[in-house]
């Protein structure tokens, strides 16, 4: 794959806008590495991040550091992809469904309340839920199996602790 033009689709808020400022490090068939910073001005004092979002697998994982450069947790987003080769686009779509991984090794499964929300109105049909539910599981899957560390290496090569 051509290094793409990245873009993120919502569906709560409704949006798909233009990743301008994310730098992509890696990108192949199966993955893509990139570094970023927060899009919106963030209360927990939220700078910046990186993510390798596993294209084939269906989710994302993302090293979220405070401002000052200390990790505040891996955040997992569940998502699908857009590939429009023609106009070298590539767009993650955010299914809604997120895990956070905290420093202490806590795992949290948040907003499968916004995934039901989302289904209720017909913001996303049956397949995308079920796509979101069977990633979620597989990711959840993996990091009760062996732990995040295959899962962060991408990152970590760039960006080690």
């Amino acid at each position: 794959m051509n290094t793409p033009i990245l873009y993120r689709k919502r569906f709560i808020p409704n949006e798909c806008i233009q990743l301008k400022d994310d730098i992509i490090l890696e990108c192949d068939e199966d993955h893509l590495v990139t570094k970023w910073s927060f899009l919106h001005e963030r209360c927990d004092d939220l700078s910046r991040g990186y993510s390798c979002c596993y294209l084939n697998r269906g989710f994302r994982i993302s090293k979220f550091l405070r401002a000052d450069g200390s990790l505040k947790c891996w955040y997992c987003d569940i998502l699908t992809y857009e590939h429009i080769p023609s106009e070298n686009k590539l767009i993650m779509v955010d299914l809604l469904a997120d895990v956070v991984i905290y420093p202490d090794s806590r795992i949290k499964v948040v907003d499968l309340d916004e995934l039901s929300d989302a289904f209720e109105k017909r913001l996303i049909d049956e397949t995308l839920l079920k796509k979101s539910l069977l990633s979620l599981s597989k990711l959840l899957d993996e990091i009760y199996s062996k732990g995040i560390d295959d899962l962060i290496a991408p990152i970590e090569k760039y960006f080690p602790e």
